[in-house]
């Protein structure tokens, strides 16, 4: 079973499906897709369905043109009835077949056809901060009903040391058919590396590790992603693979904490923070540069490093680095919040009925993503102390979030010259800072991109 299924991976002659269409799942699709394999999507919202199969995209790194080349791609082989010779074999593919490179449902029940399947669902946090698997909980029942023999199965959520062997490896061994795994079916672990808005690393260049349950689980997942991963990382087990994804975001986590602490102490002695890092930096060895901000955003750095500090509470241990960076990182909206009530105090102005308007709510530059970003906190805060605040974002023109409903001003020019307070909260690319210096009254930089560029007030 394990060399047969070895095979159709390396002939590309295999039906792959991935579970999740997000940030994670859509440049996983296109990238098997791209390496030959025939891809199918699942997903429970009907509009990305409906989006991928006309050949749009909905990710930002991922062009429509890409898409809807691999959408309208005809598959010259289907199953285990194929002749594969590489990648370019579907060259001349009959169109009549009807088979495309990549197509995307919302029905599980195409699993029962496919070789190999990709978790890539969300995991965030409950609301007591707990870790929250359902997603991946639903989604393992569901290939649980559809698992057959010569089939691999691949988590890369993000989650808890242990979750591949003890909540998915009991749930498809007691799906009634006495599988096995390592010898039926097989069961990996690959962490995702998703960095939206990157260019130089990509799904495909970006090293990946995987951990197998079993040596053969191992085998086939490698033979499996290798074909469209340049380099894969193997160690000894999922449990591995699970701590790796959970230390590389912890590391960010706890090293952007060290970084706003040292902003806030920098406060208290009078000195610039970015200038003692960039002086810093120069060292050729031992340091490796973070810099202050608005706290933490996105999907990952945020979420991932409770899950950790979760499994060792169940362990009776206390991941202090963890909760103190988290309990830092969390409390920096509040500190540029202050910082405008200071500039505006120095101005003769209150908080309260000053028009402020914020640039970029997406938690980093060049992305339409807001999860978990300090912007909205610091749009939140502000609006609890009196203000009347506007923002403007060229990514995101309008959102909703836990009751907060904006659309972003249209003429930035006119809400520049109206605002009494400038917050910079996101450092877009497509913004002209020295329009913006000359125009706005006062700013408050929290990204420190005015000093950076020489154009202090």
């Amino acid at each position: 079973m394990k060399d047969a299924l070895i095979t159709k991976f390396q002939t590309r002659n295999a039906h792959i499906a991935v579970i999740g269409l997000g940030y994670v799942g859509l440049p996983l699709a296109v990238n098997f897709a791209q390496a030959g394999y025939r891809v199918t999507g699942i997903d429970l919202d009907p509009r990305k369905i409906d989006a991928i199969n006309r050949g749009e995209s909905y990710i930002e790194d991922i062009p429509s043109a890409v898409v809807r080349e691999l959408a309208t791609a005809q598959v010259a082989f289907a199953g285990a009835n194929a002749s594969a010779t590489g990648p370019d074999r579907h060259a001349g593919a009959d169109p009549a077949a009807g088979i495309r490179q990549l197509s995307a449902t919302t029905d599980f029940s195409i699993l029962a056809e496919c070789d190999a399947v990709s978790i890539c669902v969300p995991t965030p946090l409950n609301k007591t901060g707990d870790p929250d698997i359902s997603y991946i909980a639903s989604a393992t029942e569901q290939i649980a009903r559809y698992l057959h023999p010569g089939m691999v199965v691949v988590l890369e959520s993000t989650t808890y040391p242990g979750t591949t062997t003890e909540v998915l490896l009991p749930r498809l061994e007691d799906n009634g058919q006495n599988l096995r795994v390592g010898e039926d079916f097989f069961l990996a672990f690959s962490p995702e590396r998703v960095d939206p808005g990157r260019t130089d690393w990509m799904t495909r260049n970006t090293p990946m590790v995987i951990g197998g349950v079993t040596p053969a689980c191992l085998a086939v997942a490698r033979a499996y992603y290798g074909q469209a991963i340049e380099t894969l990382v193997p160690v000894s087990s999922p449990d591995v693979a699970e701590l790796v994804k959970l230390l590389e975001n912890t590391f960010r986590s706890v090293n952007i904490g060290l970084a706003n602490e040292l902003l806030l102490m920098c406060d208290k002695l009078g000195l610039d923070a970015w200038e003692v890092i960039d002086a810093a930096a120069t060292k050729p060895f031992g340091f490796m540069k973070f810099t202050p901000g608005t706290g933490l955003g996105g999907h990952c750095i945020p979420i991932d490093p409770h899950y950790l500090s979760w499994k060792l509470r169940t362990l009776k241990y206390n991941a202090r680095f963890i909760e103190l960076a988290s309990e830092i990182n969390t409390e920096m909206p509040r500190y540029w919040v202050q910082k405008v009530q200071d500039v505006l105090n120095d101005a003769g102005k209150a908080v309260k009925h000053s028009h402020i308007l914020v640039l970029g709510v997406a938690y980093k530059k060049n992305v339409s993503d807001m999860r978990e970003s300090p912007a909205l906190d610091i749009i939140h805060l502000l609006e609890e102390k009196g203000a009347h605040v506007l923002y403007h974002d060229p990514h995101i023109p309008a959102f909703q979030h836990e009751g907060m409903e904006m659309v972003g001003v249209q003429d930035l020019d006119t809400a520049l010259k109206m605002a009494d307070c400038i917050v910079i909260a996101t450092d877009h690319s497509v913004y002209n800072w020295a329009d913006i210096v000359e125009k706005a009254s006062l700013v408050v930089d929290t990204r420190h991109v005015i000093n950076s560029k020489g154009l202090k007030r």
